[in-house]
């Protein structure tokens, strides 16, 4: 990724993770997220110089707010070659009912963030990356976009259209030499889950239907496949949806 301009979008969890990835495989950065503490932990931690990276307030389902971090990368960096798109909504994901005791508005906010917020990301990165030659854009979704849970159904309905809207960028855009990939995690033990209630059984569930059970994933494991996908050695990757997730899915 040696000189790669790409922006993270969404540093919480996963996203801390992939902005330490990119940064130490070369890449220029320009990162954001929602909680301007957690940018800021982010850049005093990876590059307090600022020289490769640069970090702002995002919040992913405004359409200015995206337009303005495409804008800077391209402003301080002078181009865009990729950009991760971390962020996401889990407004439904404990709750323990299914689609006929779903609140509404708890569907409304995540297809706002996750479905919404991603379309705005595609359609503000993409002209950049194809002025400049080409690029790539990752999505990370999840194994719940095909897993067929009993709950968190409006969760798993944004990450499936992410996954439809991957593919669309991929067959549209690539061409003209974007491509667009997915990486679905299984469950990914990050900071946050030291504070974050998990509901009662997830976790040993989980760890049975693992088929390498001696640890959970963690955000490395993302972001190492994020690096290959943003890099020169994943050019001829496109249209894929990858999961890692430690076995708990079979896909072809």
């Amino acid at each position: 990724m040696e000189n790669k301009v790409v922006i993270v979008a969404g540093l919480g969890g996963i996203g801390n993770g992939l902005a330490r990835r990119y940064f130490d495989e070369g890449a220029r950065l320009v990162v954001g997220d929602l909680d301007n503490d957690t940018v800021s932990r982010v850049v005093a931690e990876v590059d307090p110089s600022g020289q490769r990276l640069v970090g702002v307030s995002l919040d992913g389902a405004d359409e200015e707010s995206v337009s303005s971090i495409v804008r800077l990368a391209v402003d301080t960096f002078g181009r865009l070659d990729g950009m991760h798109v971390n962020f996401t909504n889990a407004a439904d994901a404990y709750l323990p009912g299914g689609v006929v005791e779903l609140p509404l508005e708890a569907f409304d906010e995540v297809m706002r963030v996750n479905t919404r917020g991603f379309v705005i990301c595609a359609k503000h990165a993409i002209p950049p990356m194809i002025e400049a030659g080409g690029g790539s854009i990752v999505f990370t979704a999840s194994i719940d976009a095909y897993n067929g849970a009993s709950t968190r159904v409006s969760y798993a309905m944004s990450k499936a259209a992410e996954l439809a809207l991957m593919r669309h960028i991929a067959r549209r855009y690539g061409p003209k030499g974007i491509r667009a990939n997915a990486i679905a995690p299984g469950l990914i033990w990050h900071y946050k889950f030291d504070d974050q209630w998990m509901p009662e059984g997830v976790v040993e569930q989980t760890r049975a239907r693992q088929m390498l059970k001696s640890r959970f994933g963690n955000p490395n494991d993302v972001a190492a496949l994020g690096a290959l996908l943003l890099s020169d050695d994943g050019s001829f990757i496109t249209a894929q949806t990858i999961s890692v997730d430690g076995g708990v899915t079979f896909r072809p």
